[in-house]
């Protein structure tokens, strides 16, 4: 989840990509640099690290975001002169969020146990379709072993709790409130 800091930055970094007709390659960069920290456990605790000079972190950033936009460069430098650089992930994702959502796109994130099959996919999505009215529909599917099985999906501020382990929960307070 992205915080309030990181979707004004998101805001900003969309209006001055949209002012210079560069939204959706911006769109592409952002995708990248939420991919390349969501997937690097490493990259996160470096950003995260107060220990670590800023000046080193930006480096660092900019060398492996070399190929990105002057737009998303930008951005890196702004986010560390205001110290701000563990914020970088949350503002890719948020910018990811707002641009779809400029699109027309509706975005829906599903948690379950075990990775999603194309077959369950594709119900998932046609549900999420018949739920919002649009066509236009991304899934993000989110492994969460701890929801023992079923599923928890979640389309902007609704969310639909199926997973095994609320039911468990439920049972739980259930009987705890009869005794």
């Amino acid at each position: 989840m992205s915080s309030r800091a990181a979707i004004r930055y998101a805001k900003a970094v969309l209006n001055q990509a949209n002012e210079t007709n560069t939204s959706q390659v911006v769109f592409g960069d952002m995708k990248s640099v939420e991919a390349t920290i969501e997937g690097s456990k490493e990259l996160r605790s470096v950003l995260k690290n107060p220990i670590i000079k800023s000046s080193d972190k930006t480096e660092a950033l900019l060398k492996i975001f070399s190929d990105q936009s002057d737009i998303t460069k930008a951005l890196v430098n702004t986010l560390a002169a205001n110290k701000r650089l563990n914020l970088l992930g949350g503002v890719a994702q948020s910018f990811v969020t707002l641009y779809n959502e400029k699109q027309g796109i509706k975005s829906a994130q599903v948690t379950t146990a075990v990775p999603l099959s194309s077959e369950l996919e594709t119900k998932v999505l046609a549900k999420v379709k018949e739920l919002t009215g649009s066509d236009q529909v991304t899934i993000t599917n989110i492994v969460d072993e701890s929801i023992i099985g079923g599923f928890i999906l979640r389309i902007g501020d609704l969310q639909y709790n199926a997973s095994i382990a609320n039911k468990l929960g439920n049972i739980k307070r259930e009987f705890s409130k009869s005794l």
